[in-house]
């Protein structure tokens, strides 16, 4: 009795000190993105017991997060899980009570390459936030699958390891999970980088891996997001022409880096703003904390100069509303002030969210509001707000921002342009990807000349789709043999353009726990799992490995 009593008490010791025993799962995903859910879903299919472990309360990373016009390529080869995605959203559309703010036939139908609503394919590829997040929750709910929210990675001694092997993964809240596998399902890569996985952060220089795109790329202007795409040079000092004067805000001062060298910097970030034009259901634009219009003193004169391209971005989604993303020299994204995210503690990522929501609510505001912006962009940006039936728990702000790019494994196999580019093929695929080669702006510097002008910004066509390695999901041998990153893939920077697309996410998510499932079945490590029967799996399951451009 003694002994028994004994026992309880060090149990209700344990309990009230928040210690708890790990919890035994055959898979643990750590993330909530996309690419978590149809891991989680994949998992269930195949008979495994998961669980998403999500920082975020909200699943569904950026496809619920405002980012509802898609940006899909050639939607031939989205399959699997990704299309089921896509169909749910197709039915929901289907009905006539999803049309609240504007009728079907009033929407335009406008999509990337193809009609937003696909008909024939019953798919639909342009979407409002709150219907992609009740797609991916009911996934969550018909799979009967077991999300725990709002817990963070103890990155610092939050991996144990078993040789070779994570054993369990332990939140800040002490909270622990074991598992055979492990998915880094994160846009940060936090658990791959915890277990000591290799991984990059910034751009290589093109010779590292005989490229052409990578690196600093001073003097190349792709799309309109940049200063030539203004009608005269721009000066970047506070009074024009003279440098002793000072240099306006957010113009960097240091030199842009030699071209084709590498850096440790980052593609810009922004919110994909959801915006209403409808008068019921639009919030105008608030005047955020410490707004200062000196911060805008930029656009001002590039208003000046005749620019006119301030809505060219604002793709329409259903009901009056949009999925609005950067265009132009000075827009949403916030060049310059992420370098430090991807590495950064949990404190400094949240002050460098709040500037970030800070600029980009500060430019809407800026915009509607000051004296000096010409009166017909203004009074078009004054039709516009927040649309006031999306993330009504966070002040109809965006709860994700577009971490376009942060850290990239160095693993098994590193994708590179030459296989987007079809140079050479690509091993073992497990997923496919079609959308061009895209980077956001990196730095805006000052010329030798004496201007301003934005660098990083590339486009480059792949000409067709391309074929993603399995190797780039899995760790170098030697490292960690249970774990698979379908996120944060094995990249160079300028692969990871194309790549980094959320169909791309949710297709590698699938094939990354298909995998995982199989690796636990033949007590494998993933690096040592037979392609064979893992192609043969995928291709069960809807994944296109392969495409063959029709003839012309």
């Amino acid at each position: 009795m003694r002994h028994i009593l004994w026992i309880f008490l060090l149990l209700s010791f344990i309990s009230s000190a928040g210690i708890q025993s790990d919890r035994q799962y055959d898979l643990v995903i750590y993330g909530g993105t996309a690419a978590a859910v149809t891991a989680a879903v994949q998992a269930k299919v195949m008979g495994k017991s998961v669980v998403i472990v999500s920082p975020d309360r909200h699943l569904g990373g950026l496809s619920s997060g405002g980012l509802g016009f898609t940006d899909t390529g050639n939607k031939a080869v989205i399959g699997g899980l990704a299309r089921e995605f896509y169909h749910r959203l197709w039915q929901h559309y289907n009905q006539p009570a999803a049309w609240r703010w504007e009728k079907r036939e009033e929407f335009g139908n406008k999509g990337q390459g193809t009609p937003a609503i696909d008909g024939d394919m019953r798919t639909m590829w342009i979407f409002e936030p709150h219907v992609a997040e009740k797609a991916f929750e009911d996934l969550i709910k018909e799979h009967r699958i077991e999300v725990v929210r709002d817990e963070w990675l103890d990155r610092q001694k939050g991996v144990r390891k078993n040789g070779l092997r994570i054993a369990s993964i332990t939140m800040l809240s002490g909270r622990s999970y074991a598992g055979k596998m492990f998915i880094d399902a994160t846009y940060e890569g936090d658990l791959m980088a915890a277990a000591g996985v290799d991984y990059h952060v910034g751009r290589e220089a093109n010779s590292v891996y005989d490229e052409t795109w990578n690196g600093v790329q001073t003097g190349v202007l792709h799309h309109r997001h940049h200063f030539g795409a203004v009608a005269r040079p721009i000066s970047p000092y506070i009074i024009p022409g003279d440098p002793k004067s000072g240099v306006l805000p957010r113009i960097s001062t240091a030199p842009p880096g030699e071209y084709g060298r590498g850096d440790d910097k980052v593609q810009a970030y922004c919110f994909r703003m959801c915006l209403s034009d409808h008068p019921d259901n639009r919030v105008p634009f608030p005047k955020p904390e410490g707004y200062d219009p000196k911060q805008y003193e930029l656009l001002v004169r590039i208003f000046d100069a005749g620019w006119r391209e301030t809505f060219h971005k604002f793709d329409r989604i259903p009901n009056r509303k949009t999925d609005t993303n950067n265009h132009g020299p000075m827009s949403t994204d916030n060049i310059g002030f992420n370098y430090d995210y991807p590495e950064a503690s949990y404190e400094r990522r949240r002050e460098i969210i709040r500037e970030h929501e800070n600029y980009q609510k500060g430019w809407l505001y800026f915009i509607a509001n000051d004296p000096r912006v010409p009166k017909d962009v203004q009074e078009q940006m004054r039709r516009w707000g927040l649309a006031r039936d999306e993330f009504r728990d966070n002040g109809n702000w965006p709860h994700q921002i577009y971490v376009r790019e942060a850290r990239r494994m160095i693993g098994k196999y590193v994708m590179t342009e030459h296989e987007l580019l079809k140079r050479r093929p690509t091993p073992d695929p497990v997923g496919m990807g079609s959308y061009g080669i895209d980077s956001h702006n990196i730095q805006r510097y000052i010329t030798p000349d004496g201007y301003v002008q934005n660098e990083g910004d590339i486009g480059v066509s792949t000409n067709g789709p391309y074929q993603i390695a399995y190797g780039s999901m899995i760790p170098k041998k030697g490292q960690v043999e249970n774990l698979l990153v379908p996120v944060c893939v094995s990249s160079s920077h300028i692969a990871f353009g194309s790549i980094r697309m959320e169909p791309v996410f949710m297709i590698l998510g699938q094939s990354a726990a298909t995998a995982a499932a199989m690796a636990i079945d033949g007590n494998l490590a993933v690096q040592e799992l037979p392609y064979a029967k893992l192609r043969d799996r995928l291709l069960k399951d809807s994944q296109v490995l392969e495409y063959s451009q029709p003839p012309k």
